[in-house]
């Protein structure tokens, strides 16, 4: 089945195929989202079965919207489509661009719109293991010393928040600053 997300082609904004946008480079739409509880981020492991990154570590959810579908109704559907979690609500906190090698011939180059969740006592989590292979809740500064000392376990659109718009996602220096 083929997926449309929507992607500039020749400054014109229209549906393309995900992985044709991802092996043609193309610039663009796409949502992430970082549900905090705390002091802490909700980290997932992409499923082993992804066609780009698998295994990597990543923000707690991101994704593309569907052809028509707002940033903030992607987010809500992919929390409960990747990680079974409902009843939260986004906060949008900062549009992005990044250009990143994402391997296998891909390239992730991304105009993303960066949401947070305060994650609620009793949320929930349920694995959807075509998508999610783990999850873990960890600290910022715990997170900032792994990105920097094992980077080679984390999505390059990971690395790239954490470096260049940590103050606008958590309030916080990026890690190249710590």
């Amino acid at each position: 089945m083929s997926i449309l997300i929507p992607a500039w082609v020749d400054g014109k904004l229209e549906p393309v195929e995900k992985l044709d946008v991802h092996k043609r480079g193309l610039r663009h739409k796409a949502v992430s989202v970082f549900v905090l509880r705390d002091e802490q981020i909700l980290l997932q492991q992409r499923a082993l079965e992804k066609y780009h990154t698998p295994g990597l570590w990543a923000n707690t959810c991101c994704t593309h919207p569907d052809w028509g579908e707002s940033s903030e109704a992607c987010a809500i559907r992919r929390l409960k489509e990747e990680l079974g979690i409902t009843g939260q609500v986004p906060q949008f906190r900062q549009r992005a661009e990044y250009r990143a090698d994402v391997g296998n011939g891909m390239i992730e180059h991304e105009l993303v719109d960066i949401f947070i969740v305060d994650a609620t006592r009793d949320m929930g989590i349920e694995l959807n293991p075509e998508e999610v292979r783990d999850t873990r809740w960890i600290s910022f500064a715990d997170l900032a010393h792994e990105v920097a000392t094992r980077p080679e376990i984390f999505t390059p659109w990971l690395r790239i928040y954490l470096q260049e718009h940590s103050v606008a996602i958590f309030g916080r220096a990026g890690i190249a600053a710590q």
